[in-house]
């Protein structure tokens, strides 16, 4: 739990930036779709620490790990003239919405705490709309990880983790030859294009990422290294288990908390599930980047909506302080499996599979391979993202080849343009 030294502490830095007490209370409904275990418990500490500064908060969790359900409830509060004060949301979704005049701005706040100053340049221009803060980030999420079981790999005589595909191929088999599940996966488009946009990056690299899912360059989609990514992604369909259709993610996650199967490949979110259970990273659990070199940005953020009263606007100024309040980025953090979104947080705190992914930011950054998700709305706008998961699933569920899959994938982005 979050604790009342902790509550306290985020009590008093955010008394020390308002000391005027004019933001004190207030009130906010949040609209997100942290339902599981894990999501569930790092969103309590937002809620717990809110509530502490006196402020009301009304919960509206829609269920769906990936957030399709819970936008299109948005869409449909929204045309209806009764949006919600706070919004999970993110990428190119938080850029619409501002367009389109939805959004108050908490600029006040980023001035008065210079977040500027603590957030990645990248991440910060994400976060603004014509130059100020619609949104609050809460966290950097990798997407390309593998998650494992110790159990099953000694079951299956596999004694290191794979580094390259076809050494992750070779070591599915042996977890199939001892009857175990290879690949813990739910058929659900958005975990299909999760897997996808990681095979993209460990056999094309950055470049071409950022050339194919984020450019959307027609030469690009159709390559023959695009060929060769849907040639490993029907690789790795294979090693799935046949229960897979429909299954959320962090219900294939226990499926490796409990040893029935070898490996998922999940973004850090599935760390919540690991540590909400109670398991010690590098002992009861294993964790490496996917194959290949760079990191799939993702980042979590509320945006705040236009909506009547006082009280309403208060909320929006105290939950975007209390987001981005140091205290609170590493509590939230701790608890999500992500690492804190400012820069200024130390990880003294924090797990192996936290600070190697902090590392690896550094160094993608360094290097240019640091790329934004495209199956996690970080990259392209929603209609375009929609177009790719449809390919992407379709090709995952039936005999498609390859080429006709590189075909079809850039149609359809020609498409949605």
């Amino acid at each position: 739990m979050f604790g009342f030294r902790k509550l306290t502490a985020v009590a008093a830095l955010l008394g020390s930036v308002f000391a005027s007490g004019a933001w004190a209370e207030g009130t906010v409904e949040v609209l997100h779709w942290w339902t599981s275990g894990g999501e569930a418990k790092a969103v309590g500490e937002l809620k717990s620490a809110f509530e502490a500064q006196g402020g009301i908060w009304i919960d509206s969790p829609i269920a769906g790990g990936g957030g399709d359900a819970a936008m299109t409830a948005l869409r449909a509060r929204v045309v209806a003239g009764n949006p919600p004060t706070a919004v999970q949301l993110k990428g190119p979704g938080i850029q619409e919405w501002a367009g389109e005049g939805a959004l108050n701005d908490v600029q006040a706040v980023a001035t008065a705490e210079n977040w500027d100053s603590v957030l990645p340049p990248v991440l910060a221009e994400i976060m603004k709309y014509d130059g100020k803060y619609v949104a609050a980030p809460v966290n950097i999420h990798r997407v390309d990880w593998i998650w494992a079981s110790p159990v099953a790999l000694e079951k299956a005589g596999i004694t290191e983790m794979p580094t390259t595909w076809e050494e992750f191929n070779a070591a599915a088999e042996k977890l199939e030859a001892a009857g175990l599940v290879a690949l813990a996966h739910g058929g659900q488009p958005w975990q299909d294009a999760t897997v996808f946009e990681d095979v993209v990056l460990g056999v094309g690299g950055p470049d071409f990422y950022r050339k194919a899912l984020v450019e959307l360059d027609p030469a690009a989609l159709t390559s023959d290294t695009m060929v060769a990514a849907f040639d490993q992604l029907r690789t790795l369909r294979g090693f799935v288990d046949d229960g897979f259709s429909g299954r959320d993610w962090n219900l294939a996650t226990a499926m490796v908390i409990r040893g029935e199967a070898g490996f998922q490949i999940m973004g850090d979110w599935a760390k919540g599930e690991f540590l909400a259970a109670s398991l010690v990273p590098g002992k009861d659990f294993y964790c490496i980047p996917t194959p290949g070199d760079g990191f799939v940005l993702n980042s979590d953020s509320f945006t705040f909506f236009k909506v009547a009263g006082d009280e309403n606007l208060k909320g929006q100024q105290v939950l975007a302080s209390l987001i981005m309040s140091p205290v609170f980025q590493k509590t939230f953090n701790l608890a999500k499996g992500s690492i804190p979104a400012r820069t200024d947080v130390a990880l003294d705190d924090f797990d192996d599979c936290a600070k190697r992914s902090h590392e690896d930011l550094l160094k993608a950054t360094e290097a240019g391979a640091l790329v934004p998700s495209m199956a996690h709305e970080m990259a392209i706008p929603r209609s375009v993202r929609g177009e790719i998961l449809d390919v992407v699933t379709k090709f995952f569920n039936s005999d498609m080849s390859s080429k006709d899959a590189t075909t079809a994938l850039a149609d359809a982005v020609a498409r949605a343009m």
